[in-house]
């Protein structure tokens, strides 16, 4: 009987995975990834201070000054992306999810992203080239991941997973490969890329992707919301959140505080229609 009991064990663990047991299923976390529009570059206002407890975020680098570590969850008070970045889209997503979802779900986050990159910058077979090509003001963000976002993403992720159960991933990135119409296919690698080194499916692994600052708030790099428009034709779970309306900064390029809300409850919006599907 204990002989038999030893084997039934062993092939659960082969089966499902070691940390199948650990997962809490009313954990969701969900990916942040991209450039300074998901890094955050609005003050943060005192209102955005107040958070419920049930959104959390995974800190991604060490910051002193927030208390935080590298690889702990928090209340996700701001800022969700390093120590001393500003308002993101994520923000007002985690609360809108936990606005509408049941109280006893929680929801959290982990926002690694860098102002002023490319999407190479997440290609994990590619983005050393890339680097070493790169401003040194881009490879001193760079350096607080250790000099590889995407690694660090995915080991963030791995810890987050012990956790809870990854639903999603948000993106905003886009400005600093305006025009370039292979930026989807780009995309892609990074997406797949994340399935595989995370063992999720893509049916259930949507990819949030929010446009640039509008045309109707004069962006300076509306133009490429037209190639942001075809993600879905190369990613099919893939989805494009509108910044139409949207408030932008006095440079055009940035979203004000109050865009970064407004954003930030789309991408949550469209997050709850799939939840319901």
């Amino acid at each position: 009987m204990k002989n038999k009991l030893s084997l039934l064990f062993t092939v659960t663990v082969l089966f499902f995975g070691t940390n199948t047991f650990a997962q809490n299923p009313k954990f969701h976390i969900y990916l942040c990834l991209g450039q300074s529009n998901m890094e955050g570059s609005a003050k943060i206002e005192p209102q955005d201070t107040i958070v419920n407890a049930r959104f959390q975020v995974l800190e991604a680098v060490d910051c002193d000054n927030l208390n935080r570590k590298k690889g702990q969850w928090y209340t996700a008070v701001p800022p969700l992306s390093r120590c001393t970045t500003g308002l993101t889209p994520a923000d007002y997503f985690g609360r809108e999810m936990i606005a509408n979802l049941p109280e006893d779900v929680k929801v959290g986050v982990i926002n690694v992203a860098v102002g002023g990159c490319k999407i190479e910058l997440f290609d994990k077979d590619n983005y050393e080239s890339y680097v070493s090509t790169s401003p040194q003001w881009l490879k001193s963000t760079v350096a607080q991941y250790d000099g590889n976002p995407y690694a660090r993403l995915v080991e963030m992720a791995k810890i987050a997973q012990k956790d809870g159960v990854i639903k999603g991933i948000l993106l905003h990135q886009g400005e600093s490969n305006t025009n370039d119409t292979l930026w989807t296919k780009k995309v892609k690698v990074v997406y797949d890329n994340l399935l595989k080194d995370l063992n999720l499916k893509a049916e259930s692994t949507p990819l949030l992707a929010g446009e640039v600052v509008h045309a109707d708030q004069g962006g300076i790099c509306a133009s490429m919301n037209k190639i942001i428009a075809t993600l879905p034709e190369i990613i099919p779970n893939s989805y494009v959140i509108s910044s139409s309306g949207c408030p932008d900064a006095a440079d055009n390029l940035h979203f004000s505080a109050e865009g970064y809300r407004m954003l930030g409850k789309r991408y949550a919006s469209k997050m709850l229609e799939l939840t319901k599907k």
